[in-house]
């Protein structure tokens, strides 16, 4: 091949290449990891049962320490995918005790071209094999009988990174589904893409203008139903202040966060916040719930939401059932 072909050639292949990496930058591709677990596509993080919450820095043994990883949703028997492609290693043994649910492995990323530099120890399942390659979104195992060690759980796939780092922002996905393109909010907890408000428990109801102390009062928001643990959304885009605190009693739920936008400015409490101050879009990860039911055991979890003049934000709230 003559010289200046070969230069042209080189050429082509090295500005084809550079504009992939532009679009796709090694470090940025996959920014979310992918479904881990059949039946859960936004791998959806167990709340709070009697065994405890399965969200980042839960409590475990008395307080004494905290949870190092995530409690990903997953039935019983159910099919397990890779995260994101890497290498596999293990087994495993996380209870050490050779129960039903003593299994799990490890995957390891590359950090060449189509992968970032994670590690991740995915625990409670059993996997096809323990070594070799394995890529993004292939089947990695199934989940193990997790109802005959802890029966009444919510049977979950404990994800934990190998620098015990929380994993919370990888594993949802960066807008939630359905994303609306007319006027109304976003969802705003992982689980519930219509923004379902709370129905009436031992404690109230969640409908605007709701009963409270009594009758003595109303109640002047609207509580979306968000389970402990689970990722929260920016309903719309703008300017993050707080923290607020709506108790005032320093409980475990008591935070906040104020988002004043170009057409509305509304309160989310109960959630614990990414940041308390700056910018946010509509559909960015904002933060995660706070275990309620920590506080009001049996209560229909939830995000207390309230507009800032206090008036009514249920219709845009509504995304509409199916969509």
């Amino acid at each position: 091949m003559p010289a200046l072909s070969l230069v042209a050639l080189v050429s082509l292949v090295s500005t084809v290449f550079t504009k992939q990496l532009d679009a796709h930058p090694p470090q940025q591709q996959h920014q979310h990891w992918a479904q881990i677990c059949s039946g859960n596509p936004t791998n959806r993080i167990r709340g709070c049962d009697r065994y405890g919450c399965g969200n980042f820095g839960a409590d475990r043994h008395g307080g004494k320490e905290k949870h190092a990883g995530v409690d990903v949703i997953c039935s019983d028997g159910a099919t397990v995918y890779a995260p994101f492609s890497g290498q596999l290693s293990g087994p495993i043994r996380f209870f050490h005790n050779g129960n039903a649910i003593d299994d799990g492995v490890q995957i390891r990323g590359s950090g060449k071209l189509l992968t970032a530099d994670y590690c991740v120890k995915l625990v409670c399942i059993h996997p096809i094999r323990y070594h070799g390659q394995i890529r993004r979104g292939q089947q990695l195992g199934k989940m193990l009988p997790m109802q005959k060690v802890y029966p009444g759980i919510i049977s979950h796939i404990h994800v934990e990174n190998c620098d015990h780092s929380d994993p919370t922002h990888l594993l949802t996905p960066a807008v939630p589904p359905l994303p609306q393109q007319d006027g109304r909010w976003a969802a705003v907890c992982a689980g519930n893409p219509t923004n379902e408000i709370r129905g009436c428990d031992k404690y109230g109801c969640g409908y605007y203008g709701a009963p409270r102390r009594s009758g003595k009062g109303k109640h002047r928001a609207v509580d979306v139903i968000c389970a402990d643990g689970a990722t929260v959304y920016a309903p719309f885009s703008g300017q993050l202040s707080g923290p607020v605190k709506f108790f005032h009693n320093g409980n475990a739920i008591d935070d906040g966060v104020q988002i004043k936008g170009s057409r509305f400015c509304v309160k989310l409490l109960c959630i614990h916040p990414v940041r308390y101050n700056g910018a946010i879009s509509k559909g960015q990860v904002l933060g995660r719930m706070l275990p309620m039911q920590r506080v009001f055991p049996g209560i229909t979890s939830h995000i207390h939401i309230e507009n800032c003049d206090h008036s009514d934000p249920t219709s845009n709230l509504e995304r509409g059932k199916g969509q």
